[in-house]
């Protein structure tokens, strides 16, 4: 085999594997940065963008639509309002699925409760109580019954015409 042959024979394989590394790093025009020229400079104005956006991480400001929270502090917050939430609520009773499965098993208990705010007094709308319930709820709230107040419609004026004769 000829020198010039031999020098082929690597300029054709140099150039198949210079192919392959250009197919494997695909076409640069297709790269979303700004700067196209070089990978290494794509990869630069890549880095300097996320070192800019870091500076919208900040802890300390809220309300803020330029800023946002680190992870951290995401994670620090959602955890503060759920303790806020269950403010200390024991492990059976910390999420709404506990609460709705324990009330859908103690009817008991759910039926005392029921009744319980049934016995209120309404404030919002008439009510039908017993004379016992009217009794309690007077004496609760430090008021006298319609009976110890009399007829309201009474007229006085002519009570007092009367005791003038």
């Amino acid at each position: 085999m000829s020198l010039q042959t031999q020098i082929t024979n690597l300029a054709t394989r140099v150039g198949t594997e210079c192919k392959s590394i250009r197919a494997a790093m695909g076409d640069k025009t297709a790269l979303t940065t700004t700067n196209k020229t070089t990978l290494v400079a794509a990869i630069n104005e890549l880095v300097s963008t996320i070192a800019s956006a870091s500076s919208i991480l900040d802890s300390a400001t809220t309300g803020d639509t330029t800023h946002t929270w680190s992870a951290n502090k995401i994670v620090a917050e959602i955890t503060a309002a759920k303790n806020a939430i269950l403010n200390g609520a024991p492990a059976a009773f910390d999420t709404l699925l506990e609460i709705s499965d324990r009330l859908a098993t103690d009817q008991t208990g759910l039926s005392n409760l029921l009744t319980a705010v049934g016995n209120r007094v309404a404030f919002d709308a008439a009510q039908a109580l017993t004379a016992p319930q009217k009794a309690q709820a007077i004496a609760n709230i430090g008021a006298i019954s319609a009976a110890d107040v009399g007829d309201v419609n009474s007229d006085f004026v002519a009570t007092f015409n009367a005791a003038l004769v």
